[in-house]
């Protein structure tokens, strides 16, 4: 396929808004339950995405683009893999701190690329693999602490809640990123930035019908607080519709698996977050761990020239 350049900083802006996001995010899972917390994304990222859509309709004006007849499941699909992704992730924080959480979410750049070459026939380059084996090792040591481990101390670890959690939103995460891209695909006319920006706001306003109206069914308390936190949950609305307007730009023009390991540059901003917004610490072990999963992403990168 042909790679646009577009992709890769359209990937690392996503990683610094995404990072931003879950912080805002976590701070607001405090205060209200998981589905309301996954909710104030979409219900609140409606208005921006549809802004986003219609001013670069404004600027870049022509005829709407033809509709595949498989657009409508394939953003169904993805959208509802990343309201589960997003729910498992809000759990992973209750189990461990915010840097941690999202370490073991990461591990979607392996899930993305395995489920990627067995559903889309997507392949990379060794160097790029070897990126992924590099990502892993430094996501481990982020998750670990550090500490010493031996196999069987690494899959006892691996068995606890914060890394099943973290681990299945990885998964989660990895089909939605499938899911979209092949709903940009079902958008021809040849502009992905227009196919990213309407796949974007179907998908958004689907995955509000979809969480809003089972949020009313079981917690119809938490509608009144998801409106009373508007003034937070507007930034994560913002946030979020810049952010999945950078990833679904990512995701039409470039291999999903090369986009998620690239993108795992946001542990990079997920731990400048955690450190100076959320006040944790950061150890040296999480230093170098950082260091392993940026080494990744450049040997990625030296793989797609």
């Amino acid at each position: 396929m042909i790679i646009s350049p577009l992709w890769l900083p359209a990937t690392l802006l996503a990683g610094g808004v995404q990072a931003w996001r879950t912080a805002l995010q976590r701070r607001i899972s405090q205060t209200l339950s998981l589905n309301a917390a996954g909710l104030v994304r979409y219900l609140y990222g409606v208005p921006f995405t549809l802004l986003l859509l219609g001013g670069y309709r404004l600027a870049f004006p022509g005829p709407f683009p033809a509709i595949g007849p498989l657009f409508l499941l394939f953003c169904i699909g993805g959208g509802l893999a990343q309201i589960v992704a997003t729910n498992l992730l809000i759990l992973a924080f209750g189990h461990r701190n915010f840097v941690v959480g999202t370490a073991y979410s990461k591990t979607e750049a392996v899930q993305g690329a395995i489920l990627s070459f067995v559903l889309m026939g997507e392949t990379l380059s060794p160097l790029a693999w070897a990126g992924i084996g590099c990502g892993v090792m430094g996501v481990m040591l982020l998750s670990t602490g550090g500490k010493r481990m031996g196999p069987l101390d690494i899959l006892r670890a691996l068995g606890q809640p914060a890394a099943l959690t973290g681990i299945a939103s990885g998964f989660f995460f990895a089909l939605t990123a499938i899911g979209i891209r092949r709903a940009t695909q079902q958008v021809d006319g040849g502009d992905p930035v227009l196919a990213a920006l309407t796949v974007l706001a179907v998908t958004v306003a689907l995955q509000t019908v979809m969480q809003g109206g089972w949020l009313l069914w079981r917690e119809p308390r938490e509608m009144r607080r998801v409106f009373a936190s508007w003034r937070v949950s507007g930034q994560v609305g913002l946030l979020s519709a810049l952010g999945s307007a950078c990833w679904f730009t990512g995701f039409a023009t470039a291999p999903v698996a090369l986009v998620r390991i690239v993108g795992q540059i946001e542990i990079a901003f997920t731990m400048a977050f955690g450190h100076f917004y959320l006040k944790e610490r950061i150890s040296r072990s999480e230093v170098m761990g950082l260091m392993l999963v940026v080494a990744g992403v450049m040997l990625a990168l030296a793989g797609s020239l």
